[in-house]
């Protein structure tokens, strides 16, 4: 049996690779919708309000990838017109952005049901369950 560690690098990777052929014809990246995801988490269902600080997203999602790589995500969701920025160093959805984050948000849901299937809800909770204490568990340890 392969170590925990094989199968998590080669599960990130087989997820990257499906998200990113899955977005491409909406022009996004997995990190790309991560940064979607997290300006309109961050508002809520509200709707329009507060634009997102950049600090912010990346801090939310510094675990996913490294700065430039998520500053370059951001700059592709500007140019691709689904955030625009209503002040310096701040994120929010435009309308279209909006809409299209839902369109794209349906096959999503259908890819997350294909990469579950076989898998139940318990099962799930149980890994994740456990990917979450074997992290909490490494990141306490002091640094050397």
């Amino acid at each position: 049996m392969k170590p925990i560690g094989y199968w998590l690098n080669r599960t990130d990777q087989a997820l990257t690779r499906t998200m990113d052929s899955l977005l491409a014809e909406y022009g996004l990246t997995r990190i790309a919708w991560q940064v979607l995801n997290v300006v309109q988490d961050a508002r809520g269902s509200r709707g329009p309000g507060p634009p997102v600080r950049d600090h912010d997203v990346l801090t939310v999602l510094a675990a996913n990838a490294d700065a430039a790589a998520l500053t370059a995500a951001v700059e592709a969701v500007l140019a691709g017109g689904w955030a625009a920025r209503p002040e310096p160093g701040r994120l929010a959805l435009t309308c279209d952005g909006r809409a299209r984050l839902a369109e794209a948000a349906e096959r999503v849901h259908a890819f997350r049901e294909l990469s579950a299937a076989g898998i139940s809800p318990e099962e799930y909770r149980t890994a994740v369950s456990v990917l979450e204490r074997m992290t909490r568990n490494l990141e306490s340890l002091p640094a050397t």
